[in-house]
């Protein structure tokens, strides 16, 4: 003896099976932002009262003919010559790791011995073959902020 759904059940069944899609369809994130969202979310996509980073660190900090990396920013800001401040990312262009030092005049990664030029940031060891992207900086008097 098979027992069938009184006619409330039925409906219930119903209703459910057939608004599915569209709750589902609601509940759906769509990725663009609204048109009707405040402006300062449609030009930037970060409140307005987001904090001044301020500077990355002062020009004395970082030697001649070296470096300092920023793990934080993903960064590393070198001094090839007395007063010349360069500064790329700290993500080497091989797997990805973020380069362990700054020695003997190269931006060193230990994960597989790439190595990079402070000037120019240049691939000069392999396994690394791509260059390591310049980031823009601002100098202003002894402080060194990104751009």
């Amino acid at each position: 003896m098979t027992s069938r759904p009184d006619r409330r059940h039925a409906l219930t069944l119903a209703a459910t099976v057939g608004l599915s899609p569209a709750v589902l369809a609601a509940c759906g994130g769509d990725d663009e932002t609204p048109t009707d969202a405040p402006d300062e979310l449609l030009d930037t996509g970060h409140t307005p009262d987001a904090p001044d980073p301020g500077p990355l660190t002062s020009a004395d900090e970082i030697p001649v003919g070296g470096g300092k990396i920023f793990p934080d920013q993903q960064v590393v800001v070198t001094q090839p010559t007395e007063g010349e401040f360069k500064c790329f990312t700290a993500v080497c262009t091989h797997q990805g790791c973020i380069v362990s030092s700054v020695q003997a005049g190269g931006i060193r990664c230990e994960c597989h011995g790439s190595a990079f030029s402070i000037e120019d940031g240049a691939a000069v060891n392999p396994p690394a073959t791509e260059p390591l992207d310049e980031v823009d900086i601002t100098v202003e008097g002894d402080q060194i902020s990104i751009a």
